[in-house]
């Protein structure tokens, strides 16, 4: 199974493109669309692509972001449940300032931990780079998993280093992906602005139409639903994001 996922599956700009690459493309297009939407479903098909990311980048030497896969599949069920159980599926927020400050110095300090590790256990040849983008892609899906806006902004900053690194890295479909990703992810900042916005609008009887957010609310549920049926079914089979995320952002 590794083998074929390792075996090139078309040239992209003048690059092979593995299969793992190709289909981590689709899925993590679908999971970011997916995040944008408030759309539960965004986080099985999360799951899936960053198992895919993570043969493709152990196989390009980033060892920090092929680790970060496994951190983002156990983020991956934790917002999934999040969002399932309804603590997280209600209408999005702005992060305060006791959460700004904890962002801030775990992702200090997750950048100059795995820096270290990678500069002097690796042979990795990017070693902070490796390092901030994984803290910055950490620190984005908490904020996705609490559905804070603030977590674009850090999706935004993370997709403007990965989209060098990876051209760098010969991994030009999935830099192709992250320039997708950059656009999605500050549509998404709009959006979920937007529909904060028009919250703060309707409980201040300013508008008579809710947030969609209120209004995902029970499609998430109904959706949730669907989605834990099919997984009682195919309970041998992990259905996947992101980022990223994330990705992976």
């Amino acid at each position: 199974m590794l083998d074929w996922l390792n075996s090139t599956a078309a040239t992209v700009l003048g690059e092979p493109a593995s299969w793992a690459e190709l289909l981590g493309f689709a899925t993590g297009l679908a999971c970011v669309v997916l995040v944008v939407r408030q759309h539960v479903a965004n986080w099985p098909v999360g799951i899936l692509n960053v198992l895919l990311l993570m043969v493709t980048f152990w196989t390009g030497g980033l060892y920090a972001d092929a680790n970060l896969q496994i951190v983002y599949v156990v983020l991956g069920f934790y917002g999934w449940w999040q969002w399932t159980r309804g603590r997280s599926d209600g209408p999005v927020r702005r992060t305060v300032r006791s959460e700004w400050v904890g962002l801030a110095i775990g992702g200090v300090a997750a950048t100059g931990v795995m820096w270290w590790l990678l500069d002097v256990y690796t042979d990795s040849t990017v070693p902070f780079a490796d390092a901030v983008t994984t803290a910055l892609s950490l620190v984005a899906t908490y904020g996705q998993c609490r559905k804070l806006i603030e977590n674009w902004w850090f999706w935004i900053v993370a997709d403007l280093i990965y989209i060098p690194l990876y051209f760098y890295k010969h991994f030009n479909l999935t830099g192709v992906l992250y320039v997708v990703f950059l656009g999605l992810s500050i549509l998404g900042l709009r959006s979920w602005y937007a529909d904060h916005r028009r919250r703060l609008e309707f409980h201040a009887g300013l508008t008579t139409r809710p947030a969609s957010g209120t209004e995902a609310a029970s499609g998430t549920a109904a959706a949730s639903g669907t989605a834990a049926a099919s997984a009682t079914e195919t309970t041998s089979v992990v259905e996947s994001a992101s980022a990223t995320e994330p990705v992976s952002a």
